[in-house]
């Protein structure tokens, strides 16, 4: 935001100015943003709060879906190393729990099997071992140390371990976990583990690998620590249908690597600062469709000294998203859909946020801030669909990267009561369609230069001194306009740079929610129908390929309009009826020509976004 000299000057200026499987579904649900989150569309002190344009990304929601079919698209090869079927596990060891007890069968040369009641531990020396387990156990548990890769056949089995893991692999090699067909198999683990020398990080935990793969049912249940845990990563095959609910940990806690690959992943966590994905390297969403929804609050952590708070996807490292379907709630205090420590790439799929947390303050000095999509590194967007609703305090922004920011293509939309798109560095918008609504502050909002390079782009600000498009002008950077199609709507505007080589318009003027402006040359150039009220007059940063320096163009409200719609901009729209003239440029300037209906100069004024993008 801006000094407050800046702020009294725009004020005073624009005063003269008078949204098989789909989750598609989903998005039918009419769901009111909360009431408690401290915001409504438009919700600020100069701002009437109705918006007309913003379609299902205000009202979409995010459930646990178990019974809707997922559309797969994973070709596994016979040769990868990890799909069961390149191996063989001809050898066969079945284990069936009955309440207190266990029945094994085993004639297999390298494998010992104990029993302790319902607790089996296994020993291998040999490859090859596929391990069916079925039945049911209340006090029971599967051990296993295997010195070469394993399946493990669950066959309808139900464990239950009051102290401990319902499932633990002391094997550092490839556990194949096999869910068979038509069954539906339940692990649950105990409020409180009992010591142990060997680590037992979860209901079902690994020291090596786990992949999954089959079409049966697996329901994964942790009331101490994570759900599924591995040392290594975790990797799941198209077919398979995991639901987990955990209470005090991580629903998938790993430290090297997630990769959704396909299938139907549904995971609930209720901890303090839970993660229902988290991973100390990398995580990858390739297909399938997985639906993460987070409720706890957040925490000091005194062995950081810092606060942490939930996340849906957490990456320590790096994370892409190149298919399938990624949908993820946050409801707590400082929680936030996506974070990662590195960048964030996403190619394609559809990735869908909700958060609704306030900020989690723990001094003065130290709190977690809500956000939708958050990276620490670098952001970058080519493609996919994007859609994210942050609505909780001040601080929630949709998307923001702590480095540089670039859409290149799919469609991006946030709606947020903080910043909708911020970037701490330099952002850039080169293709794609883009829409960024911010509730109670800027729409775009770039702490270095903002490029805008290609696509079609709408930028909802609100009020003085907030913006539809921000530059940190302040910061000695620029807004250069070199392509695509823009309208941006605020208290005001950063004008575009000298550099720019694609001319601008920017208006101020009083327009009504629903009004339809049209710029026209010597045909209708572009139509805007507005969508969000403002008190006070509005300032529009208006850019378009068709726009010619040296030209002379027309403004028209109140015109009818039709064409192909994004969020209220239509390009080469077809208009049956003009309306009335509202401003008329006679000699467009470059970079900017300036027109209201009281002047033709000052709105905005070019205000910086705040450094470091909170």
């Amino acid at each position: 935001m801006c000094n407050n000299i800046k702020l009294i000057m725009t004020l005073a200026v624009v005063a003269v100015m008078a949204s098989a499987c789909s989750s598609d579904s989903l998005d039918l649900t009419d769901v009111v943003i909360p009431s408690d989150n401290g915001a409504s569309p438009g919700d600020s002190s100069s701002d009437d709060g109705s918006a007309t344009t913003t379609g299902d990304l205000t009202t979409f929601d995010i459930a646990v879906d178990t019974t809707t079919a997922v559309a797969e698209t994973e070709i596994l090869s016979s040769d990868d190393e990890n799909n069961v079927a390149s191996a063989s596990f001809a050898k066969t060891v079945t284990v069936v729990y009955s309440g207190s007890s266990a029945r094994v069968t085993n004639d297999v040369d390298g494998v010992t099997v104990s029993l302790d009641g319902a607790n089996v531990t296994v020993k291998s020396s040999v490859a090859g071992v596929n391990y069916v387990l079925s039945g049911v156990t209340a006090d029971g548990q599967f051990k296993i140390y295997s010195d070469k890769k394993f399946s493990l056949t669950l066959n309808g089995v139900s464990i239950t371990n009051p102290d401990g893991p319902a499932i633990n692999s002391q094997s550092g090699k490839r556990a194949f976990v096999v869910l068979a067909d038509g069954t539906t198999n339940t692990l649950t683990d105990g409020t409180d583990y009992a010591t142990s020398s060997e680590d037992q990080k979860g209901t079902l935990f690994a020291e090596g690998k786990l992949i999954f793969s089959g079409s049966g049912k697996l329901r994964v249940y942790a009331n101490c620590k994570a759900a599924v845990s591995a040392d290594d990563w975790v990797l799941i095959h198209r077919g398979v249908d995991i639901y987990i609910k955990s209470t005090k940990g991580n629903g998938i806690k790993v430290n090297d690597d997630v990769t959704i690959n396909g299938g139907c992943v549904n995971i609930e966590t209720s901890g303090t600062a839970s993660k229902a994905i988290s991973s100390d390297g990398t995580v990858n969403i390739a297909g399938g469709r997985t639906t993460v929804i987070t409720t706890g609050g957040g925490e000091y952590d005194s062995d950081d000294a810092d606060v942490s708070a939930c996340a849906g996807v957490k990456a320590d490292s790096t994370m892409t998203v190149s298919g399938g379907e990624l949908l993820c709630k946050s409801t707590g205090a400082g929680g936030k859909g996506i974070s990662t420590d590195q960048q964030l790439t996403i190619s394609g799929g559809t990735v869908k946020v909700i958060t609704t947390g306030k900020t989690y303050a723990y001094s003065n000095s130290l709190d977690s801030k809500a956000k939708g999509i958050k990276s620490d590194g670098d952001m970058t967007i080519s493609g996919g669909k994007v859609m994210v609703r942050a609505t909780g305090s001040d601080g929630s922004e949709g998307i923001e990267s702590k480095g540089t920011l670039t859409i290149s293509g799919g469609q991006v939309e946030s709606y947020s009561y903080d910043d909708a798109i911020n970037s701490a560095s330099h952002m850039y918008i080169k293709g794609g369609n883009v829409f960024a609504y911010g509730i109670n502050n800027d729409g775009l909002d770039a702490n270095g230069n903002l490029y805008i390079q290609g696509g079609t782009t709408v930028a909802y600000g609100t009020s003085s001194p907030e913006q539809g498009v921000d530059a940190n002008t302040e910061g000695g950077y620029s807004l250069y306009i070199t392509g695509g199609t823009l309208v941006g709507v605020g208290g005001g505007t950063t004008y575009p740079s000298s550099a720019s080589t694609q001319p601008s318009i920017v208006y101020g003027g009083t327009v009504s929610n629903g009004t339809t402006l049209t710029v026209n040359g010597s045909s209708a150039l572009l139509s805007f129908t507005m969508g969000r009220s403002y008190n006070t007059s509005a300032v529009f940063l208006i850019s378009s390929p068709n726009l010619t320096r040296g030209s002379s163009y027309s403004i028209y409200s109140g015109a009818a309009a039709a064409g192909t719609d994004w969020h209220g901009l239509v390009s080469a729209p077809t208009v049956s009826s003009a309306g009335s003239q509202i401003a008329t440029i006679s000699s467009l300037s470059s970079p900017y020509s300036s027109v209201g209906s009281g002047g033709t100069g000052g709105m905005g004024g070019g205000m910086g976004g705040r450094p470091g993008g909170r």
